[in-house]
């Protein structure tokens, strides 16, 4: 099974090519099935007649993807394609984050670290994502706040959103944008 992202025009082929030229590294200390990402972007592709516009991200087996930290960490830096950018706020959406470090860094986990519900009415949430590689594993931690005036239906919710989307950024997944908002 595989999940399909739309995310821009000829970013299948250079995803391949990265992939293909990195190949070697992805093989060590791997069996015989160290090529299943290869097989699963084919078989993906041929079964749905996938346009060129579309990556896939492995649901089963993803373990035969593990990649160096160094890698995972120069892909998650790369400019994000600038139609899953969201126009009003300038953020990746989190849904977008999560697809993108599933293809990117197959295996990653997000927990809630803690909500602190302020007297104030404020409530913020610490979230860490951790991402692991062949060689290793790091963690990023931030915060997202979300006050009474913000109008939130669920106030955890999106600062569990928030918080979440910064952390992704921490590891370089769209922080150009924070960086663009300053300039």
């Amino acid at each position: 099974m595989a999940l399909l992202i739309t995310i821009g025009k000829g970013r299948v082929d250079s995803i391949k090519g990265s992939l293909s030229s990195s190949s070697s590294s992805w093989s060590r200390g791997r069996n015989n099935n160290n090529n299943c990402w290869k097989k699963k972007i084919a078989a993906a592709t041929a079964a749905s007649g996938v346009p060129n516009s579309n990556y896939v991200v492995p649901l089963d087996n993803s373990s035969c993807i593990k990649r160096p930290l160094a890698e995972i960490l120069r892909d998650l830096n790369k400019r994000v394609p600038d139609n899953i950018i969201h126009s009003k706020t300038n953020w990746i959406p989190w849904y977008h984050a999560n697809r993108m470090l599933s293809f990117y860094a197959p295996g990653w986990c997000g927990e809630i670290s803690d909500v602190i519900f302020s007297e104030n009415g404020s409530v913020t949430v610490i979230y860490r994502v951790t991402i692991r590689g062949s060689d290793g594993e790091a963690h990023r931690e931030s915060t997202g706040t979300v006050t009474p005036s913000d109008g939130h239906e669920d106030p955890v919710a999106a600062a569990e959103e928030m918080a979440f989307c910064k952390a992704c950024a921490r590891f370089g997944l769209g922080l150009y944008l924070y960086h663009e908002e300053e300039t």
